[in-house]
Parts: C-alpha cells; sequence; structure tokens
C-alpha cells in the first residue's frame, strides 16, 4: 500500500509493518530506501537482500533514532566533531561491542523518521531503493512500478531527485577514515 508522508498515519503504519517484520520503502534525509526492523526473528535482513538482489557479504546501514543511541552498540571512542554531525547524512561505522564484527550506523535528520526508530524501539536496515548494481530510483512513480509487489509499504515523499547517499566514515584505532564523500562533508 502506498501512502503519503504527510498522511498523520504515515508514522504509525511504518512502525506496526515493522513491527510485524515487514519490508517497507520509505524516504529518508538523503534518499527513499528499503527498511526493515533489526530483528533476527523477522529475518528482514535476507528479506531486503532478495528484493534488492544484494550479495550476503554486503551489510546494510542501520539507522538510529538518537545520537547517543550509538552507546548501545559499540564502545568506540568516536570524536565529538563526527559525533556532532549527527543528526544527519553521515554513517559512522563502528565495532560492535565485545567483537571485532562492524556495523554502521546513522542518525537522520528527519523528525518523521526518527518518531519511527523510537516507536519501533530497534535500529531499522536502510539502503537505497534499487536493485542491486543498477542506479538509485528518484522518482516515486518508478519506485511503486518496480517494488510495490514485493514490499508492505511505500510511503510517498514526491520525487528526491538529485538526492545524495550519505556521507560513510569508520572509526580505527580512535582515527577517522572516509570511506565515501557523500552529503555532508568530512575533512
Amino acid at each position: 500500500m502506498k501512502y503519503l508522508k504527510s498522511d498523520l498515519r504515515s508514522a504509525d503504519i511504518c512502525v506496526q509493518s515493522l513491527k510485524a517484520g515487514n519490508i517497507i520503502i520509505i524516504p529518508t534525509d538523503t534518499v527513499y530506501g528499503f527498511s526493515g526492523i533489526v530483528d533476527e526473528q523477522n529475518n528482514t535482513d535476507a528479506k531486503i537482500r532478495k528484493i534488492k538482489g544484494r550479495e550476503e557479504t554486503k551489510p546494510f546501514i542501520q539507522l538510529i533514532a538518537e545520537p547517543s543511541d550509538i552507546k548501545k552498540y559499540t564502545d568506540d571512542v568516536i570524536p565529538e566533531n563526527i559525533l556532532n554531525l549527527w543528526p544527519g547524512p553521515l554513517t559512522i561505522i563502528v565495532k560492535n561491542k565485545n567483537s571485532d564484527v562492524t556495523t554502521a550506523y546513522r542518525c537522520p535528520d528527519d523528525e518523521w523518521l526518527n518518531y519511527i526508530l523510537k516507536e519501533t524501539g530497534k535500529p531499522i536496515y536502510s539502503t537505497s531503493a534499487n536493485r542491486s548494481g543498477h542506479p538509485i530510483l528518484e522518482s516515486i512513480d518508478e519506485i511503486e512500478n518496480e517494488f510495490s509487489d514485493e514490499v508492505d509499504v511505500i510511503i510517498d515523499d514526491g520525487d528526491k531527485k538529485g538526492g545524495v547517499a550519505s556521507t560513510i566514515v569508520s572509526i580505527e584505532n580512535g582515527s577517522v577514515k572516509i570511506l565515501r564523500q557523500g552529503k555532508i562533508k568530512v575533512n
């Protein structure tokens, strides 16, 4: 089902769908993306991979509601000048607590989306709305035509022409390494 982002029910509809383990397409503060709640029970990671046609070795970004939420998932020290760029289009890759495995987190700068994140109570996966290896879809009509049979909900916030993906940095031994310059410039 497609809903307008401006519909007062749209955020709650997304929360209900995510909590049910469904995959949705929502606008972020960068581009439209596939989302599913980070919950191994519902296997949303695999569901998104199947729709997108993405290999299993490439992980998805996880969206969090508040900058301070990252402390729930990592003991890495993130420099203040980097953490202060949140909320915003910056993805930070850190080591998970008690592990050498890394995860990419982003705290979006969108009140509507942050409401969804707070209400789900868990991070949600986010990856651009396109088939793997193809350009990011910018038109809501293209997104609906391509994916309406494969996702539970599509939220319409108009076309996102020229949307720029997030900047990606990794934290390694206390230093910042820029992996992709995106919407936010990091030096």
